[in-house]
């Protein structure tokens, strides 16, 4: 049964509020100018071109090619597979939710990410932003009931499409209640934008140090969430966020 407050609304988890979907994909947005611009020309916050290029490999008879796409196809697999894992234990061995601390596990990994050198292989970056995108992914799903991909676009961008065909269907209805998620879905596909441009900027201004500008809006969510842990949802450990 879904807990609700005093102004008899649905309560919805720290994790689960529309400001901190908004903060994570704008972050997203940031890791695919990143990896773009400097980490190989390539977008790793999906799997979709990775098992296309697999297959021209394999079309193409190029096996060493094709071998090399598992890696960051297996990295994203591996992502999934440790955050449906790891939730229950930490959140019944640790002052924290899982949501928690993979926020501050992304973090650690942003400042790893800025000391690698740029003379490095770009594989590297890759496959650690893989996996952790894949972990996000996964593990935020619903914000305030609707759900979201904080990752990658594609997902906003057809719920976009949805949103305006009701909008005709419903014309001369009186329900309109369609463009709560048409508006959130909107929304979602700006910050990813303005993550992609912010971090387009930033690139070109620090090169590889770029990534730590993300540690902002990371700490901001890390934050808010480890206060709600300890403080104000300490007693929900077991309500689990929507979509789990």
């Amino acid at each position: 049964m879904q807990t609700v407050d005093n102004k008899n609304r649905p309560y919805y988890l720290v994790c689960e509020r529309q400001w901190v979907y908004h903060l994570l994909i704008v972050v997203a947005g940031y890791f695919g100018a990143f990896t773009y611009l400097l980490r190989g020309n390539v977008f790793c916050n999906a799997q979709t071109g990775n098992v296309v290029l697999m297959g021209l490999a394999i079309g193409n008879g190029e096996w060493r090619s094709a071998v090399y796409y598992l890696i960051p196809i297996s990295a994203y697999l591996g992502g999934a597979f440790v955050s449906e894992l790891l939730p229950n234990p930490v959140k019944h061995h640790l002052p924290m939710r899982w949501d928690t601390m993979l926020i501050g596990i992304e973090m650690l990994t942003v400042i790893l990410l800025g000391f690698i050198p740029e003379s490095a292989p770009v594989q590297i970056s890759q496959v650690i932003i893989n996996f952790i995108a894949s972990m996000q992914y996964n593990t935020f799903r619903q914000a305030e009931g609707v759900p979201m991909a904080t990752t990658f676009a594609t997902n906003h961008i057809r719920q976009m499409g949805i949103g305006l065909a009701k909008e005709i269907l419903h014309r001369h209805s009186e329900d309109k209640s369609h463009r709560i998620k048409l508006l959130r879905h909107f929304q979602m596909l700006i910050f990813f934008v303005l993550g992609a441009v912010v971090g387009t900027v930033f690139c070109n201004l620090l090169v590889g140090k770029a990534i730590w500008v993300t540690l902002i809006p990371l700490a901001v969510v890390f934050g808010a969430m480890l206060h709600a842990d300890l403080t104000t949802e300490k007693n929900m450990v077991e309500k689990k966020p929507a979509g789990h």
